[in-house]
């Protein structure tokens, strides 16, 4: 079974470069900008390539076998 932690964030959206520093997915800003041209993320089961896909709530992100779900408050 795959491990899923909920992120929940504030404004009406966030980028996934973004969302990857808010959530600990990744350490920095260059780490998430390099992990995701490596295609190694995952939103909603498909490989994203864009640094700034705006996640609006309840996609699921994916990365190394860890699933993180975006809740928009």
């Amino acid at each position: 079974m795959t491990e899923e932690e909920v992120i929940e964030v504030i404004p009406p959206f966030i980028k996934l470069e973004q969302f990857l520093k808010f959530s600990s997915a990744a350490e920095t800003g260059g780490m998430a900008k390099r992990i995701i041209s490596e295609g190694l993320v995952k939103v909603n089961g498909e490989v994203c390539m864009m640094r700034g896909k705006k996640l609006k709530g309840g996609e699921k992100v994916e990365i190394e076998g860890k699933v993180y779900v975006c809740v928009v408050k």
